[in-house]
């Protein structure tokens, strides 16, 4: 037969389930949380996000490469340009592409970086389609472009001044979720409501 448990015995329990608790909350915010800190310091080659480039260039120049892959995706992803020579703070625009090669609709997400890691605060971008989910038909092709500039300021980071090529990455990963759930659904209902319009 089962005893009541004493008001220490109650507290402890108490405390122990508070302290799980709390480490499972901290577990959940872990993932978040470090990725809001690499997108604000630039950590581990995190991009930054900006409005609008500077008004002037500056005379350095830098080259940008390109480069893609997938993690459990069927899609067939490249970038359209090799590599984009450009001055300090001018705006330019390069695009990858992405193929869906399966029979099904996909929803991808990427992640991205740039190398050396320690160019990452200086990388901005402007426009990019890794601020969204994107759909993707069974065999459809899509431009994916991505407008970004290199913040002047790397001129006086005497770290950097060794930096005359800097790569940017991106991988696409299957999107699963509500918000993946619900990106399909818009997607397919779009084209539903296309095709209707078109037949009639």
């Amino acid at each position: 037969m089962a005893r009541a448990l004493d008001k220490g015995q109650v507290k402890t329990v108490a405390g122990v389930l508070g302290v799980i608790g709390f480490m499972t909350g901290l577990t959940i915010a872990a993932v978040p949380l470090y990725e809001l800190f690499c997108q604000v310091t630039g950590f581990g080659g995190t991009t930054q996000r900006a409005d609008a480039a500077p008004e002037e260039a500056g005379a350095r120049e830098i080259t940008v490469r390109f480069d893609s892959n997938t993690s459990g995706i069927d899609w067939k992803f490249i970038p359209v340009q090799t590599e984009i020579d450009l001055k300090v703070g001018e705006e330019r625009l390069g695009f990858y592409q992405a193929t869906n090669t399966s029979d099904t609709p996909l929803v991808g997400t990427s992640t991205y970086s740039v190398t050396p890691h320690k160019a990452g605060p200086y990388f901005s971008k402007i426009q990019c389609f890794c601020f969204t989910e994107q759909v993707l038909l069974p065999g459809e092709t899509v431009d994916m472009p991505v407008t970004f500039f290199i913040e002047p300021d790397i001129v006086e980071d005497e770290n950097l001044a060794d930096v005359d090529t800097i790569t940017l990455s991106y991988t696409f990963f299957q999107a699963k979720g509500e918000s993946a759930d619900e990106a399909l659904a818009e997607r397919v209902s779009a084209v539903e409501t296309e095709t209707e319009n078109t037949l009639n």
